[in-house]
């Protein structure tokens, strides 16, 4: 299922990529609107997103050259603007086929009417109500659990987390062997950035990676998580680019 990106900024794109890629969507990404026009039958995108202020004075005509031939309920349309978009400016992108627009800011709240958008036409993968986090890094986020039945402490690799839930890569399979699904772990230390937390946890499903749910918070705990993940994408982009400063030098 592909997502057409006709985007100009790469921390734009790289932002959309850490949010949607967990949705499904495989990336296509274009630099240029014409370039895309012509490659739009051949990469048949499942949505297109464009950023009108990269491409102000093309942006109409990839929405008009692709309702030529694609409905908005087989391909939708989102366009990124940049600032306060008139009124006039709005009905008359409706009009030409557009399904959504989004303050390319992309915070929490634009990054929800995007994934809502692009839901609502679309039968992605992802379907659980709270948003999943993948490729993590290991500085800022870990996981311990402590064994329900000799108390050995099991250290991991977190794979995914939300706001209701993680996936755990146990550095030994043999440790978690004779854990169960639907067994319950009290002994468990989250750390998200520079807080460690204390939920408590049921097993959902074993195996080689272990997926948990969240069943309780000590208090305040559970708002300090909703916190961190909301800042997660922001903090992950900034650390990606330091990687690329670092790189370069």
């Amino acid at each position: 299922m592909k997502l057409l990106l006709v985007l100009g900024s790469d921390d734009t794109s790289d932002l959309i990529s850490l949010h949607l890629k967990p949705l499904g969507f495989e990336m296509v990404r274009y630099h240029h609107v014409l370039k895309a026009m012509d490659n739009v039958d051949e990469a048949d995108p499942a949505a297109i997103i464009i950023s009108a202020g990269d491409f102000p004075r093309h942006w109409k005509t990839l929405v008009q050259f692709v309702r030529s031939e694609r409905s908005r309920e087989s391909c939708p349309i989102v366009v990124l603007h940049n600032g306060n978009i008139p009124l006039e400016s709005c009905t008359q992108a409706f009009y030409i086929g557009v399904s959504g627009i989004v303050n390319e800011s992309l915070d929490a709240k634009e990054m929800d009417r995007l994934q809502h958008i692009l839901t609502r036409y679309i039968p992605t993968e992802e379907k659980r109500r709270a948003r999943r986090f993948f490729n993590l890094n290991g500085d800022h986020i870990g996981f311990l659990v402590s064994s329900p039945l000799d108390n050995v402490i099991i250290p991991g690799e977190v794979k995914s987390i939300s706001s209701s839930g993680l996936s755990f890569l146990p550095v030994y399979a043999s440790m978690t062997k004779d854990i169960t699904e639907s067994m319950v772990l009290s002994g468990c230390s989250l750390r998200a950035g520079e807080n460690i937390l204390s939920p408590v946890c049921r097993i959902v499903r074993g195996g080689r990676i272990v997926s948990l749910e969240f069943i309780s918070f000590p208090p305040e705990e559970y708002k300090i998580l909703q916190n961190y993940l909301k800042a997660l994408p922001m903090q992950e982009l900034k650390d990606r680019q330091e990687k690329l400063r670092e790189a370069a030098l």
